[in-house]
């Protein structure tokens, strides 16, 4: 198989999307009025209700920021051992390197599993991932996976060069 078969482009978007997603983001309070669910309650200083509607609302503005670009805001989302992995400056740059923007990332169905945690279903193209949104300092946050956590612990220069490796790099 090609470096540019069908088949390796969208495992490669799969893993990047989860990579990016899952490794993957609490409001940045930018200049954007549109309903951004609790996350926009949240930034505006009072807490996200720890309820699924909060879970949904905040994995959604993740999704849309990574979507869009907005790294950064995304990263701004991550639980605390998230943004411990990886900083900010580097999270950009390997998103920037290596992520496809643009294409939609839409919520499909959520669940609680217990009262600080939320399974969400995320579905771009299609693939589908879930992810686990955390309730931390009264705000719902993106728990970045496992794999995730590991490439970023590599530093962006290296996270980067692993993806091209694996075929999993959008920029390359």
């Amino acid at each position: 198989m090609n470096r540019n078969h069908p088949i390796r482009r969208l495992g490669a978007l799969a893993l990047t999307a989860a990579a990016a997603l899952t490794f993957a983001t609490a409001c940045t309070g930018g200049d954007d009025d549109a309903p951004a669910g609790n996350a926009a309650q949240a930034a505006a200083g009072g807490p996200e209700p720890k309820t699924i509607e909060g879970a949904r609302a905040a994995a959604q503005t993740v999704f849309d920021r990574f979507a869009g670009g907005d790294f950064a805001g995304a990263w701004d989302m991550y639980t605390a051992a998230g943004k411990a992995a990886i900083s900010k400056d580097d999270y950009v740059k390997l998103n920037q390197a290596c992520s496809r923007k643009g294409l939609a990332i839409q919520l499909t169905s959520a669940r609680m599993d217990g009262t600080d945690k939320a399974i969400v279903i995320a579905k771009q193209l299609v693939a589908a991932q879930s992810y686990t949104m955390v309730y931390e300092n009264n705000a719902w946050k993106l728990e970045p996976a496992k794999e995730g956590l590991a490439l970023y612990k590599l530093g962006a220069a290296k996270a980067i060069a692993a993806q091209k490796k694996a075929g999993t790099c959008a920029g390359q």
